[in-house]
Parts: C-alpha cells; structure tokens; sequence
C-alpha cells in the first residue's frame, strides 16, 4: 500500500503531536461547554465519540484520496460561545443539539455555494501568511512562558530540539517529545491515574429547534467556526503550497457535523495550529508524503472517538507545560515560513504586519476572535494604501 511506503516516523510522530496539542489544549473548553447543557457523564462521553469519529474521518479519508494533509478538527471558539451562552441561556441539551444541527447546514451551504472559497481567494498571499503566523505565534510565545513553571522542562526540550536540528534535522521534534516525555515519567510527573480502559458508547438526543436556540448558539457558533477556525484554516493550506479543493472539504465537515449533531459534534472545521504541524518540513521532507502525517492524526482521532475516556486519559496525563513546549516548538518552522512570506513584499509589507499584530493580539470584538479582525484590519490598511498609489499614477 503507498500509504505505508511514503510514512517514516517523523511524520507518524507529527500525527501524534497534533493530536496532542489540538485535543489536550481544548478538550477542557468541551467539557465545559456540554456541561453548561446539563450533560451527563455518558453524553460527555458520546461527544468525544462524535467528535473524534467526525474529526478522525474527516482528515484520514480525504487526506488517503487527495495524497494531500486535509486536516480537520474541532471549533476551539466554537465550544467557547456554547459554554458562555449555556450558562447565560439555561439552554437544554435538546435545544443546543438543534443549534448543532443548523450550524452544521450553514457550513454545508457555504461549502456547497463556493462562497467561502471565492472570498478567500481574494485575500492576497502575505496577508494569509501574516494571519497564519500570528495564529501560530501565540502558540510559540506559550512554549516560552511555560518556563515560569517548568524552566528545566522546558530548556530540556528547547536544547534536545536545537541538537536534534543540527544532528538529525529530521527528527528534531521527535527527539524532543521523547526527551521530554522521558524526563516527565523520571519526574514522576506523567498522571497515569487517568488512565482508564473504557469504550465510549454514543448518546443519541432528538433535537429540538426555537428560536431563541438559533439565534443565540447556531449562528454564533457559524459565525466564528467560519471566521476563526476555517478562515486561518485555508490560510495554512495556501501558506504551505497546497491546491485544494476548499469548498468540498468545507462541505464535508458541514455534511458531518449535520450528521454526527445528536450524538454532540457541535461543528467540524478546518484546522490551523495542527494543520502547519502535519504541513510544515518537520512533518515529511517530501511535501507530497505529508499527508501521511493528516492520516495518521486522523486515525488516532478515530481511535479517541472509539476508547473515549482511555485515549483521552492517556493525552491529558501529560503536563501542561510539555504540551504548550511542545506545541510552540513543533510550529517554529511554519511561524518563521509565514513570516517571511508576509514580509518580503515590500507593497503588502505593512498591511501584512498589521494583520500579524492584530491577530497575534488575541482580541475578540462582538463576539469574533482575532483572525477575522486581522484579515479586517490587513485588507483595510491595503486598500488605503493602494487607493492612494492609484490616485497619485492618476494624470
């Protein structure tokens, strides 16, 4: 089988780290965010199970037909809406599972309509680069600060990854996971205590649409699944010099979430952070294998789904600070990339800087994280700057 041919383990091992970064840095937002509908322990579990299916699938399968890194995940901002607006709307578990439902066919309809795509597509490059890195940087300024609490830890892994660059630049963030997690289990720092050998087993819940429900978590989740997650999305497919085809898979996740909705798949979407991990060198050498490295995180999503509580006890036994470290350390190659993509033109450079500082700010106006807000503030800086080129070549 091809697949098998082109893996190696630095692309296996960036499946994992994906894994590792996108479920372990959110998965506690999740939780809340079905607990502010009243869900019980089973349906907390079946939401791993629907979301780890949805997510699993959704990157392997198209990743295997397209031999290219499809990578899909869940709505980090998302969750964060549902968990603010259930405590705030004292919403039932039925309800939100109909919000579910909606938002799911409205990425379904932008992904089918193509409008999504043909907006995107009007972005210049350095402005997607400058997005994409400031998305990813906040990721390498966590890894730093993470030395407040874990200094050795974390100077540990940045000495095994600087070694690991110049001996086997390959395998750099291998060696550094393995360091790490040697050093964390000497330490007695590894939580086996949350280890348990169980099979998640879906809960289905017969949804229910008002109005109240659509407008206060349907269309925010829309809303920011599309601005926050699939918008620095494509910008991470198109900084690593990806064609694809955007819309379908935009589709798909829509298609998906619509699905796997009653069981708690609350939306399905592209991914940025875990996306440059499996598109960036360190993932494969070769551009065309990497999306050996989509398969196989996709795969340990599908396993996640499947053993819920025991894959999900193995990934949150780790220390924060390992995960921060690791996540910051894995994206340097793509933060410096998108940089210097952003910055070399000289006529996008400071709109492309603007858009870098915006994002990287964090800042979150109506609702809407800061990757719409710097493509905002980027595109205006270029359309001032260029009207006023225009109107000087006038005659």
């Amino acid at each position: 089988m091809p697949f098998f041919k082109d893996l190696n383990l630095s692309a296996a091992t960036a499946g994992f780290v994906a894994v590792l970064v996108g479920f372990t840095s959110s998965v506690a937002i999740v939780f809340q965010a079905a607990q502010a509908f009243g869900a019980t322990p089973a349906q907390i579990t079946s939401w791993m199970w629907a979301l780890g299916l949805g997510m699993g699938l959704c990157s392997a399968i198209p990743s295997l037909v397209l031999k290219q890194p499809v990578m899909v995940a869940w709505s980090t901002p998302g969750a964060a809406v549902l968990a603010t607006a259930g405590l705030a709307g004292g919403f039932s578990m039925a309800e939100a599972i109909g919000a579910f439902m909606v938002c799911g066919a409205l990425i379904t309809l932008a992904g089918a309509t193509g409008w999504f795509e043909r907006v995107m597509s009007k972005i210049p490059m350095a402005i997607a680069a400058a997005l994409l890195a400031g998305v990813l940087a906040r990721f390498g300024l966590q890894a730093f600060a993470a030395a407040q609490t874990a200094l050795v830890l974390v100077a540990l892994m940045l000495l095994a990854y600087l070694l690991g660059r110049r001996l086997a630049p390959r395998y750099a963030v291998v060696i550094t996971l393995l360091v790490s997690v040697a050093y964390v289990v000497l330490r007695g720092q590894f939580n086996a205590g949350a280890l348990t050998l169980e099979l998640a087993r879906p809960v289905f819940t017969l949804p229910v649409f008002t109005l109240a429900a659509l407008t206060s978590l349907a269309l925010p989740l829309f809303v920011v699944t599309m601005a926050s997650q699939n918008l620095p999305g494509v910008a991470a497919i198109r900084a690593a010099g990806y064609d694809m085809p955007i819309s379908r898979i935009i589709t798909l996740t829509g298609v998906a979430t619509l699905v796997l909705a009653p069981f708690g798949a609350f939306a399905l979407n592209l991914s940025a952070i875990t996306a440059a991990i499996c598109m960036g060198p360190e993932a494969h050498s070769d551009p065309k294998k990497r999306y050996t490295a989509a398969v196989t995180c996709g795969a340990i999503y599908v396993l996640i789904g499947l053993f819920g509580a025991a894959v999900t006890g193995l990934l949150i036994a780790f220390p924060r600070e390992l995960v921060l470290a690791i996540a910051g350390i894995a994206l340097l190659g793509s933060i410096g990339g998108g940089l210097h993509t952003a910055l070399k033109d000289d006529t996008h450079r400071e709109a492309a800087l603007i858009t870098f500082l915006v994002t990287l700010s964090g800042v979150v106006i109506a609702g809407i994280g800061s990757a719409f807000w710097g493509v905002v503030a980027g595109a205006v800086a270029l359309f001032v700057q260029q009207y006023g080129l225009r109107q000087k070549s006038k005659p």
